[in-house]
């Protein structure tokens, strides 16, 4: 390769570009990005943009996963209760479709006495620390559309997710992992793709990092997370020459952004190595432990999630899909829920136990809601069509007030009527929590200073919900 000597580098055969193409450093295919290091660079002095930031007003949340719930689980068989709709069922309303009451049983749980279906008997057990909001709503009822406005605020223009506007925010507490990690439990992407922890106009230090969980090993999950063909100290050594390469080419004609990042994404790589075997070995936790979460595709991911979190991960996404239920809702969405049900539950009881919960902010819900008519009119087996009027989400810890019920639904439960609740006005709550402005914090692009909840419509002003704030 090239040889360095105190006052000089010798000149490189390619291009810069095409060595960093070229260069093999053990990460594969991995769209990391992060921060440079001091310490490994023995820099005296180099800004991290991944540096742990205080917010600028009081928040209790100082870290955030979210389950992402996508297919769009329906409302009024989950959260909201509609006995209405059940004395309808099988007749025509408003000429709208037939009726479909629910199959599920409603009971009520905890101090607070909030009805939950009976399809997440764990996860009722739970509800005292929730805030239920039942009055969500979206735009548009198609899947990729909603899910990429659930994440990025956005139906339209490519924009930064939720995730990487809180790191954008807060920084990250684990300069050796990144910041926001997205986790998948299949090889799939989901509606959308990438575009869900993408940073777009952000730096690309604070897009996510999606990782199959569905893979037995860390390896597996990270492949080529370690280089096979050479040790730690010549990776470093190849590093600092590219830092060094980098830094004579700002100096003599202009930084590169694309390679700046491709740099830091090298750098986060190596520090990887060590940190991320650490992190998503599961396998670390005593059996007990794993055994409470279940050996299950969504029991590892919840239980990986929890690592990631006590490491100081400041955003994690759980992608926890299946609950398009267009038809045989009776017997899909029980079997589904069941998946989600003991995992998530473990996860909350195991934040609260080890402290973590009062700052740590669960957020829980899909793209969109289902109707309350039969899809197509019914048939043998009905399940439910796409409905943007109505849905229902659920957050926990992090300065929620537990306990509670926000907003209500028309008395089927297919449009939401009062204290609605728009994914903006969702979003805003959540930088809230996190101890954010939502108009201020902002980034300028492009000649304008844009942020996670630019309206699309003047006439709905964005505001958080205060209701379920403690």
């Amino acid at each position: 390769m090239f040889e360095t000597c105190n006052n000089c580098v010798e000149t490189p055969i390619t291009t810069r570009r095409e060595f960093l193409t070229r260069l093999g450093m053990g990460i594969g295919g991995l769209g990391l990005a992060s921060l440079l290091s001091n310490d490994l660079l023995g820099a005296e002095e180099t800004f991290s943009p991944l540096a742990p930031k205080t917010p600028p007003l009081p928040g209790k949340a100082k870290r955030v996963i979210h389950i992402f719930a996508n297919g769009a689980p329906s409302q009024v068989d989950t959260w909201d209760p509609k006995p209405a709709l059940t004395q309808y069922d099988g007749k025509s309303i408003g000429g709208k479709g037939v009726a479909m009451g629910s199959p599920f049983k409603f009971s009520r749980h905890g101090r607070s006495g909030i009805e939950v279906s009976e399809v997440f008997p764990k996860l009722a057990e739970h509800v005292d620390d929730m805030a239920i909001i039942r009055s969500m709503y979206t735009d548009i009822p198609a899947h990729e559309i909603a899910t990429v406005m659930m994440n990025t605020g956005s139906r339209q223009l490519i924009k930064p997710c939720l995730g990487s506007w809180s790191v954008y925010g807060l920084g990250s507490d684990n300069q050796n992992m990144p910041g926001f990690i997205s986790l998948r439990n299949g090889g799939g992407l989901p509606p959308g793709g990438s575009q869900n922890w993408g940073s777009s106009f952000l730096p690309g230090v604070y897009q996510g990092t999606s990782i199959n969980t569905q893979a037995g090993s860390v390896e597996e999950m990270i492949q080529n997370i370690k280089n096979p063909y050479i040790s730690e100290t010549e990776q470093r050594r190849q590093l600092d020459l590219i830092h060094q390469l980098n830094e004579l080419h700002a100096q003599n004609l202009q930084k590169d952004a694309q390679l700046e990042a491709r740099i830091e994404a090298y750098e986060i790589a190596f520090k990887m190595q060590a940190a991320a075997s650490d992190a998503f070995d599961y396998r670390k936790e005593p059996a007990s432990v794993r055994d409470a979460y279940g050996d299950t595709g969504q029991g590892r991911q919840m239980l990986i999630a929890r690592r990631l979190l006590e490491r100081g991960v400041r955003f994690v996404q759980v992608w926890a899909g299946g609950w398009d239920h267009h038809q045989d809702i009776e017997k899909r969405l029980p079997e589904r829920a069941k998946e989600i049900d003991g995992p998530l539950a473990m996860l909350l009881t195991d934040l609260k136990q080890r402290g973590l919960l009062d700052s740590t902010l669960v957020v829980w819900g899909g793209e969109f809601g289902r109707t309350v008519t039969r899809d197509r009119n019914g048939n043998d087996n009905p399940g439910r069509d796409h409905n943007a009027k109505a849905f229902s989400v659920w957050m926990a810890g992090g300065g929620v007030k537990g306990g509670t019920v926000y907003g209500s639904t028309d008395e089927f439960g297919a449009v939401a009527v009062e204290n609605k609740v728009h994914v903006h006005d969702l979003h805003a709550t959540i930088l809230t929590l996190l101890g954010f402005d939502p108009a201020k914090l902002t980034f300028r692009y492009n000649g304008r200073d844009f942020r996670l909840t630019d309206s699309i419509d003047p006439a709905h002003p964005v505001s958080a919900v205060k209701g379920i704030i403690a």
